[in-house]
């Protein structure tokens, strides 16, 4: 996946280039460096316990669980989709209620076949307000078409981050 053009300020960032905890507890580091004066919409993905994987809200603390027990011998995929959906309508919410950004924890194999949290996505975007992301590799060419031009690639990096927002309101002003 690579940049349209070398600008910062488009509305979508996309983290990568770390395991996803690491870019996950960027985005909450980020968001509470923003603190109260900016409203932050979204969900972050946290592992409280071993395989327990959860989408937490930013808003209000609400918890998704990502993976449902299937009981011993299953073969069927683990993922809670109803979950994930449930936890892209309080997003959905979220975003109308207004906000100044939406952080989405990724946009992955549920998204790129237009379910999961890709309601939420689209959103962010219809209202216009600038969404922060994680993008796994092997998803480059659907997110591609689903977002190019309108994101850039970030690094794993706090510094970088705080560079595209303030890019952003650099652009507003």
């Amino acid at each position: 996946m690579g940049n349209p053009t070398p600008d910062l300020a488009r509305p979508i960032a996309v983290v990568r280039g770390a395991p996803t905890p690491a870019i996950q507890s960027l985005f909450c580091a980020f968001a509470q460096r923003l603190g109260p004066r900016v409203r932050v919409a979204g969900v972050v993905e946290e592992e409280p316990g071993e395989g327990e994987a959860q989408l937490r809200s930013l808003v209000d603390g609400r918890r998704f669980p990502v993976f449902q027990e299937l009981g011993g011998g299953s073969t069927a995929c683990g993922l809670d989709a109803g979950s994930i959906v449930t936890a892209c309508e309080a997003v959905r919410q979220d975003i109308a209620a207004g906000c100044d950004l939406v952080v989405l924890s990724k946009f992955g194999r549920l998204e790129a076949e237009r379910t999961g949290l890709s309601d939420a996505f689209a959103a962010g975007l219809a209202a216009r307000t600038p969404i922060l992301t994680s993008v796994a590799q092997k998803f480059d060419p659907v997110w591609s078409a689903f977002a190019a031009p309108l994101y850039v690639v970030l690094p794993p990096d706090l510094a970088a981050i705080e560079g595209w927002w303030r890019s952003l309101h650099r652009q507003v002003a």
